[in-house]
Parts: structure tokens; C-alpha cells; sequence
């Protein structure tokens, strides 16, 4: 048992059997007082403490006020705290060096080493005259030698908390628009090769699938429709159908889900009986300015029924303009223009569009004409500028991100989501790791929005469900 004596000037209101319950961390061993006892010379009082050696590990609030406390830390009586933990042991074996410097050079040869080897420096660099010459290079020398590693990135990220306080890109479900494919039918017909995506039926799986979506935090969907082989044309005429399948579609979700945010696709493929974006010319050309006239009705009758978003994605020069000057003119300037601005050809996506689109869709060799294109689009009165696929074209997605100030939108495309998906079925990589980071990366690239499949199964991660 330890016992603090503590004094006070005589003029200190005296203290008398102060229970050691009302301060914590003190525990008595059998029965501990705070007495105040007058000594012979009467000029100081001494304030016997003592303190138990035992400790349960809890510490409970006392019931006393802030100036009781700190009287008792004023008076030396300090409560009790854990010690101050010992320093890790290295494993066995771990070699005794010194702390690192800031020159590569001198973490390895020692001071002596770095003096001997500028004496052995030939003579047209070093004479014995040039002394000023040779007191600066000692002098250089000696601050490099002494100076301490003083720049350590490791300390921002030592442990989970500090990493996840310092983290510059975050993932949330709002991030996320969510790609659902509508037909016709009451069934929800598997995609083969997009393993958990299905066509849903636009009036029983798709509303369960925007419920289910919506609880874990996703409430944006953009729609695309498989539309029946009877009412395709060479015009794409359907398209711009206020009772077709998309306008039926968009009219039942706002109905049941006023909030949602829904976002269309603008182009005539689904629609087309040659399955391009575009009017197909008799000798294989896509016919734009002719094209961008069905658009532009494409997109009031969209609009019309609900859509909050419409999304040209045929890559027809001017559309973005004429768009938006249908819609202004029809009363909907509310609505925004997603552009596709950076909708690149390639085979990412050739599992769902597998037609020749070289003639209008970017080359995947280029770099610098998504910059043409976005300012056509900005200048255009575009709200969102889009690329198209994701993963593989980050350095577009960061183009854009620092040359224009407008929302940038990434579309992780069928051929990203299964090859993870695939990865994942033949046990070669984590499916839900992998999916997280690839989409970590398109924000980190500086998407603000990401179009994904993986849309509900990321948000249920990030919201802690099982997968």
C-alpha cells in the first residue's frame, strides 16, 4: 500500500473526512478517509492519501461536481489511468539499423565512408588549393549524414481508423445508377452471359427490383428495353411511341415511387430493324442529321412520361443541342441531358451490342478527341457528360474530370461486370473485393456517377448485408 502526502497553506478551507468513493480511480482497502491533520508548527495542514493496490478495471461516475475534481488533481490526488503501454518487441532476428535519412547515399555509407570517398575525388575537381571548394562539400555532406528521415507517409495510414480518416475518394449507394432491362412479358428472363441480370417484366420484376434497390440506398435506374421484332423499322418509329413500352414503364414507376430518379437511353437501336444507333442509309451509312430529328422526339416523349434524365447515346453529331432545344420547347427545361460524350467502340460491350459502330462511336485508340466531343456537348447545354465503358478508359474519365466542371459520369459496361463475375465463379480473384475496388477507382478517377449491374449488390455491401 502507497501513501502521497500533500501540503497546503494554513489558510486553505480545511478538509475533513473526505470520502474516497466521490474520486476516481481511488479504491480503499478497507475503509479509506482524506484527513486533514494539523501539524506541530501549525503553518501547513498534510493531506494523507493512500491508495489500494487493488483495481477491478471499471471506473464509475462519482457524483461529484468539475471544481471537486479538480481541487483533487490541485491537491496531487490523481486518478488512476493505464500505464503507458511498452514498445512492441521485433521478431527474433530483426537487424539493429539505424534510423533512415533523406539521401539514399547516406542510408548506406557512413560518415566516414562519404569523407574518405571525396578525399579519393580526383584533382581536377579537388586541389589542395580549392580549400573553399572542400569545406562546402563537407558541409553539404555533414548536414546530409545527420538530417532524419522526417517525411514518413506510412504514419497517415498505421492503423484502420487513421487510414479510413485520411481516405480521398468514398463509395456510397448514391453513387450508383442502376441498369434494368425491360420487356414485355410477366417473366424475368436470365441474361446468360451477365450472370444475375435479368430482362425483367416491366410491370412485376422490375418493380421488385427498384424495391429491392431502393432499401439498400440506390434510387436512380436507367432503362433499356427489348422491344418486339414486329414493331422495329428502319426509322425506329417506336422509339418516340407515348404508349410504348418505355413511356408505359417510366408513368408506373413514377406512380409507385414518386422520387425515383430515372434516367432513359436516347437512341434507335432497340427500336431499329438494323439494329444501329442511327437511320442506315442503303449504302451503309448512318444518316445523323436525319437521325438527330427521331431523337429529339424520342426524347420529348420520354420526358413527357417522367423521365428526370435522358441520355443520348447514339453519338450523332449535334444531338445534344437539338435535344435540349425540343425539350425547352415542349415545357420541359427541368429535364437534364446525360450525354454519352465519350462513348467508345470496342469489345467490352459486344456481349449485348455486337454491331459495327465504328462510323460514329470513338476510336479506343484516342485520347485527346474526348475533349472535341465534351466541348460540343458543354457548349450544347449537356448537365452530365458520360464515358463509356469505365475501367478501361480512366485516364478519359480524369481528363474530363479536370477540364470541365459539369458531373462526370462513368458506365461500368456488360464485358467489366463479367469478367469479375467470371473471376469470381472460377474461384481466381474475390468477386466482391474486386467489384468494390473497380468501382473505387472509377470515383477515385472522378466519376461522380457510376452506371453498374453491380449497383445492388455493391450497396448491399456497403450497407453491411451478407452478399
Amino acid at each position: 500500500m502507497a501513501s502521497s502526502v500533500f501540503h497546503a497553506p494554513c489558510g486553505a478551507p480545511s478538509i475533513k473526512q473526505l470520502e474516497c468513493q466521490k474520486y476516481v480511480g481511488l479504491r480503499p482497502s478497507v475503509t479509506l478517509r482524506f484527513n486533514c491533520v494539523k501539524t506541530k508548527t501549525v503553518t501547513t495542514r498534510r493531506l494523507v492519501v493512500t491508495a489500494s493496490k487493488s483495481h477491478d478495471g471499471t471506473t464509475k461516475k462519482l457524483g461529484i461536481s468539475d471544481a471537486e475534481c479538480e481541487a483533487a488533481v490541485v491537491a496531487g490526488n490523481i486518478p488512476e489511468a493505464p500505464p503507458v503501454p511498452p514498445k512492441p518487441a521485433a521478431p527474433a532476428g530483426t537487424p539493429v539499423v539505424p534510423s533512415l535519412v533523406s539521401e539514399p547515399l547516406f542510408s548506406i555509407l557512413s560518415r566516414n565512408r562519404v569523407i574518405n570517398y571525396a578525399f579519393n575525388l580526383s584533382s581536377e575537381f579537388f586541389n589542395c588549393h580549392d580549400i573553399a571548394k572542400l569545406h562546402f562539400f563537407f558541409f553539404w555532406v555533414n548536414d546530409k549524414v545527420d538530417k532524419p528521415l522526417s517525411r514518413r507517409p506510412r504514419r497517415n495510414r498505421k492503423s484502420p481508423a487513421m487510414r479510413a480518416s485520411f481516405q480521398e475518394t468514398n463509395l456510397s449507394p448514391e453513387n450508383f445508377v442502376y441498369p434494368l432491362f425491360i420487356h414485355e412479358g410477366e417473366e424475368d428472363t436470365p441474361i446468360g452471359a451477365m450472370p444475375g441480370c435479368y430482362r425483367l417484366g416491366w410491370r412485376h420484376g422490375l418493380v421488385q427490383e427498384v424495391a429491392k434497390a431502393r432499401d439498400v440506398g440506390v434510387n436512380s435506374v436507367v432503362l433499356f428495353p427489348k422491344v418486339p421484332d414486329a414493331l422495329k423499322s428502319p426509322t425506329g418509329d417506336e422509339a418516340y411511341n407515348d404508349n410504348g413500352l418505355v413511356p408505359r414503364t417510366i408513368r408506373l414507376l413514377k406512380d409507385r415511387y414518386p422520387d425515383l430518379v430515372i434516367y432513359t437511353d436516347v437512341a434507335l437501336d432497340p427500336y431499329s430493324s438494323d439494329g444501329h444507333d442511327g437511320i442506315v442509309r442503303e449504302d451503309g451509312v448512318i444518316m445523323n442529321d436525319e437521325t438527330v430529328h427521331q431523337l429529339c422526339k424520342q426524347a420529348v416523349s420520354q420526358a413527357r412520361a417522367g423521365a428526370d434524365v435522358v441520355s443520348p447515346s447514339d453519338m450523332m453529331d449535334g444531338r445534344v443541342g437539338a435535344i435540349r432545344a425540343a425539350l425547352d420547347a415542349e415545357g420541359f427545361q427541368h429535364v437534364s441531358i446525360m450525354s454519352y460524350t465519350a462513348n467508345i467502340s470496342g469489345a467490352y460491350f459486344c456481349i449485348l451490342f455486337w454491331l459495327h459502330n465504328q462510323s460514329y462511336q470513338m476510336n479506343p485508340a484516342n485520347y485527346r478527341e474526348a475533349l472535341v466531343e465534351a466541348q460540343a456537348d458543354e457548349s450544347e447545354g449537356a448537365d452530365i457528360l458520360l464515358v463509356k465503358p469505365g475501367l478501361p478508359y480512366l485516364d478519359v474519365i480524369r481528363l474530363l474530370r479536370d477540364k470541365y466542371p459539369l458531373p462526370i459520369a462513368a458506365y461500368q459496361v456488360s464485358g467489366e461486370y463479367s469478367m469479375i463475375k467470371a473471376g469470381g465463379a472460377l474461384k481466381m480473384i474475390d468477386e466482391q473485393r474486386v467489384m468494390m475496388e473497380s468501382l473505387m477507382c472509377l470515383r477515385r478517377a472522378g466519376a461522380d456517377i457510376i452506371l453498374t449491374y453491380f449497383a445492388l449488390q455493391a450497396a448491399r455491401c456497403l450497407c453491411g448485408e451478407k452478399r
